[in-house]
């Protein structure tokens, strides 16, 4: 039976959400192709934040970008019916004086206002070390990603739109109009893979790095803390006493299984802000879709403008996704022009 719809995608983390959403909204039909081979949106920590702690600096649009998503991630919420988005403050821990000299003079930019308490907090936090006091941010929080991905799953498939196998790039035949795969005609295709890019024939002259993280999850009933507290890792609160602590970034190993070298590397850093015991109860590695200058793969392919790409989320999916899939949706349904730093352009074949 041949089955005609509007588009393929290819990949369903946050980028693919993202851009389905901005399908289901357009009352366009789709078809989406998922094979869990890539696993970077499920063990991401899927925190949103929209200062880069190391240097005191605001993220790429972050102000903008949690403008859309916080209502992005509401709305899935409603549709879904369950819980995703878990509002928090971060502590940032100081260790020196020039830490809190660089926190001042940050914390009265215009952007970094709306997020940065000016004020140093001294106070003595039971399990924590942290000499030279912390810092507070505001409007942080966590999206919890693998329900995310697991809910919607379940819901693209309750709407019978879900195809669980490997897309086959050989299978896929692209004409002036149109592009067919079995018997599935489409309009356009569109691919967010993640790491999955690599074996992409159409998009792997894209300069996806891809780098791996390591996360542990703790229990440390002692801790007691309800904020995300960032060092050189970040320990994050779950619930029941347990804590996410991450993460790792290895350039050079290109798995997703999580080694000894990562989690000794975590615990080393980790003893280094927190002075009670813990037990490590879980351990993750995925590969994050990083690109070399820091910003998403999103646009046409240069020969074949049926197919697109939506990919490179990087280190900030959760932020970056909502307003990235509805640029490139406008892109290819109305002609909006792509935001210049996400488009493919800057890098020709």
């Amino acid at each position: 039976m041949n089955k005609e719809v509007d588009y393929i995608i290819v990949g369903l983390g946050l980028s693919g959400i993202a851009f389905v959403e901005q399908l289901i909204k357009n009352n366009k039909s789709f078809i989406v192709f998922e094979n869990d081979s890539q696993v970077s949106s499920v063990v991401a920590g899927g925190v949103y934040n929209p200062v880069i702690l190391k240097r005191f600096t605001p993220v790429w649009n972050g102000h903008e970008q949690l403008e859309k998503a916080i209502p992005f991630y509401q709305e899935l919420e409603d549709k879904l019916q369950v819980t995703l988005d878990y509002k928090f403050t971060t502590k940032k821990v100081f260790t020196s004086v020039g830490d809190e000299n660089n926190w001042f003079i940050a914390s009265d930019k215009p952007m970094l206002s709306y997020y940065m308490n000016p004020k140093i907090s001294k106070e003595k936090i039971n399990g924590i070390i942290g000499d030279y006091g912390f810092g507070e941010l505001k409007g942080t929080g966590r999206i919890n990603t693998p329900l995310l991905v697991r809910s919607y799953k379940e819901y693209i498939k309750s709407l019978k739109s879900l195809v669980e196998q490997a897309f086959d790039y050989s299978k896929l035949n692209i004409q002036e109009d149109k592009v067919s795969y079995d018997n599935i005609t489409a309009k356009r295709v569109v691919f967010s893979e993640g790491f999955g890019l690599k074996k992409n024939p159409f998009f792997n002259y894209l300069p996806l790095n891809g780098t791996k993280g390591e996360t542990i999850t703790i229990h440390a009933p002692e801790l007691q803390i309800d904020f995300l507290l960032k060092g050189s890792v970040f320990v994050m609160p779950l619930g029941n006493d347990t804590y996410k602590v991450g993460a790792t970034f290895n350039w050079t190993d290109k798995t997703s299984v999580p080694t000894e070298e990562g989690r000794k590397e975590l615990e080393e850093k980790l003893q280094k802000i927190i002075s009670v015991p813990y037990t490590v109860i879980e351990q993750s590695a995925g590969i994050r879709p990083t690109v070399k200058d820091r910003r998403p793969l999103v646009g046409k392919h240069p020969e074949h403008p049926k197919l697109a790409i939506l990919n490179g989320l990087g280190t900030r999916g959760v932020m970056i996704a909502p307003t990235v899939a509805e640029n490139l949706f406008n892109h290819l349904e109305n002609s909006e022009e792509l935001d210049k730093e996400i488009n493919i352009k800057r890098f020709a074949e």
